[in-house]
């Protein structure tokens, strides 16, 4: 890590600039149900938490739902928040905060310290954080430098906003596919989510999906479709690069629409992705935009799978991409 002049004193103090820019109080999240919360990894990242704020200036929230969340986050009272945990966990405090107010409170909380702890971590990878150090990604909540990021606003019926994804959502075999990834990516890493894939695509049936990105109709839904993908970062289910370019500072999404139905196809998109060569074939298009309108042309409803996180099923779904929602805390 590139350390700024004046990081560290001589000797192993910490200097009088880096104390100005600490706060003085943190409120840190934990998913008590979670396997990290119980880590040797967990614990190192609060001990440095508690040690470098003043006496009583840690508070630990061990959450175990969204409503214990949304009570702990609602009692943030100008404090840090420090989100320990995979991409679920920042998933689940930032829609705890979009749910109390909004992106104008999610916005007004300030930068957020994120210290890594799940199996996949692809968010945090996106953001330049370090994975597998949970002790310098608990220093980092406190003294790094607040970088700006994307959200995807879910919009419901009535175009209000009803929910946010932090890193991916998906549609169709995607659905399947990150779920399956979910259980199988400590062993197969990257892999995972084109093995969900093919594994998952070998019984199911195509979608009727049509597909508008910034007014412009991407697929029309005649034909079916294998997955749809709205990605802010690049990578899914543990390190699977489902979009190559995607990056969650440019305003945009990236959208992948694989029509590759058929049982050779879908054996050979399952491949090509696990290649990073997917966004390569013939039958898979790819755009970026800020608006994304995906609905079933069947009337059949569909699930979707918002960073771990499955959906109701509805015959309509419109995301909209919010630039600059909220701030991240990154290594200097």
């Amino acid at each position: 890590m590139q350390r700024s002049p004046g990081h560290c004193c001589e000797g192993g103090g910490v200097s009088s600039h880096e104390t100005d820019r600490r706060p003085q109080a943190a409120l840190a999240v934990v998913n008590a149900s979670a396997g990290s919360a119980r880590t040797p990894a967990a614990r190192d990242a609060l001990a440095v938490l508690e040690a470098a704020l003043p006496p009583g200036g840690l508070e630990v929230a061990r959450t175990g739902g969204p409503e214990d969340l949304r009570r702990a986050v609602a009692g943030l009272d100008g404090r840090r928040l420090v989100v320990l945990g995979g991409d679920g966990s920042v998933h689940a405090a930032i829609s705890a905060l979009h749910s109390l107010g909004g992106l104008g409170h999610v916005r007004a909380v300030g930068p957020i310290g994120v210290v890594p702890l799940g199996t996949g971590n692809d968010l945090a990878r996106s953001l330049g954080l370090q994975v597998g150090a949970a002790a310098l990604a608990a220093r980092t909540a406190l003294e790094g430098r607040p970088s700006p990021v994307e959200l995807v606003v879910s919009l419901g019926e009535d175009d209000g906003e009803d929910g946010v994804v932090v890193n991916a959502v998906h549609a169709g075999i995607g659905v399947s596919a990150a779920k399956r990834a979910k259980t199988a990516k400590k062993v197969l890493r990257k892999l995972a989510y084109p093995a969900g894939a093919l594994a998952a695509g070998v019984a199911a049936r195509p979608w009727h999906l049509r597909v508008v990105v910034d007014g412009e109709e991407v697929h029309d839904g005649r034909s079916g479709v294998l997955l749809v993908a709205v990605n802010l970062g690049s990578t899914v289910g543990g390190g699977a690069r489902l979009s190559p370019t995607a990056t969650p500072h440019d305003g945009l999404v990236d959208v992948v629409v694989s029509a590759a139905t058929g049982p050779l196809a879908r054996a050979g998109f399952a491949a090509a992705m696990a290649r990073g060569q997917h966004v390569e074939r013939r039958d898979t298009a790819t755009v970026r935009g800020a608006d994304v309108l995906v609905e079933a042309v069947d009337g059949r409803p569909f699930e979707v799978n918002a960073d771990g996180d499955l959906s109701q099923p509805r015959t309509r779904w419109r995301w909209r991409c919010a630039g600059d929602a909220w701030q991240v805390l990154v290594p200097r």
